[in-house]
């Protein structure tokens, strides 16, 4: 795996979850203070976009091992955790915004699925700025069947969707929590959606329909965040 771009080639050198086999820079960029001691080849912007794929590396990509996923059963055994599940969400971008996110929200793990929905790639990793090399992220078969288990571990699940009566801010979100936010467009499938205690929705005050699956997740997170640290 290539990673591209500063911040996720820093994070990925600060977290040390997994192996750097070789850093490659422009003359440019070796200049940052946190590529002294990695003594990046020096090469130019053309080669680094020939390893990378991308012209968005901002002068520096490394060769990394495979994301160390983590089990859900870690997640969960957690005293009291706080995770945000994804289900089926397949946009790269959102995927990365949105555990950028939950790792500045403290959130304990991020769970997606397995099938028929994006996986942490360099292309996410860059739009979580290294975030998802801090982040705990585990991948589930079925998303249902996870919700119940946290459940039955004590956690209260709480479906995001646009059309639920329950404003986000209603629940005090004490003890162990799972936000559940759906894939763009169609939300969260009916199974899961039933999964879930209780559904939640942020105010639409304005004339658009709704907001993008990351701005909605990043709403609901500090809001559970705050009730959670004034409960």
């Amino acid at each position: 795996m290539i990673l591209y771009g500063r911040n996720p080639v820093r994070e990925a050198l600060r977290a040390a979850r997994r192996r750097i086999e070789g850093v490659w820079a422009t003359e440019r960029a070796a200049r940052e203070p946190w590529l002294r001691d990695v003594r990046p080849r020096i090469v130019s912007a053309e080669e680094i976009e020939r390893r990378c794929r991308s012209p968005d590396h901002q002068g520096v990509c490394a060769e990394a091992g495979g994301y160390p996923y983590v089990s859900a059963d870690e997640l969960l055994a957690v005293e009291e955790p706080f995770v945000v599940a994804l289900d089926e969400l397949q946009d790269p971008q959102n995927l990365g915004a949105i555990a950028r996110s939950a790792e500045c929200a403290g959130a304990t793990g991020l769970v997606i699925c397995e099938r028929r929905a994006a996986a942490v790639t360099p292309a996410v990793a860059k739009a979580s700025a290294g975030a998802v090399e801090h982040l705990r992220i585990a991948r589930v078969r079925n998303m249902a069947d996870f919700l119940d288990e946290a459940k039955q571990r004590g956690c209260w699940c709480y479906g995001a969707d646009a059309a639920a009566t329950t404003r986000y801010d209603e629940p005090d979100y004490r003890g162990g929590v799972v936000l559940v936010l759906g894939t763009e467009g169609t939300g969260l499938r009916p199974r899961v959606a039933k999964s879930c205690d209780a559904l939640v929705a942020l105010p639409l005050l304005g004339r658009t329909a709704s907001l993008n699956a990351s701005a909605a997740a990043a709403a609901i997170l500090y809001g559970i965040l705050q009730r959670r640290s004034t409960a």
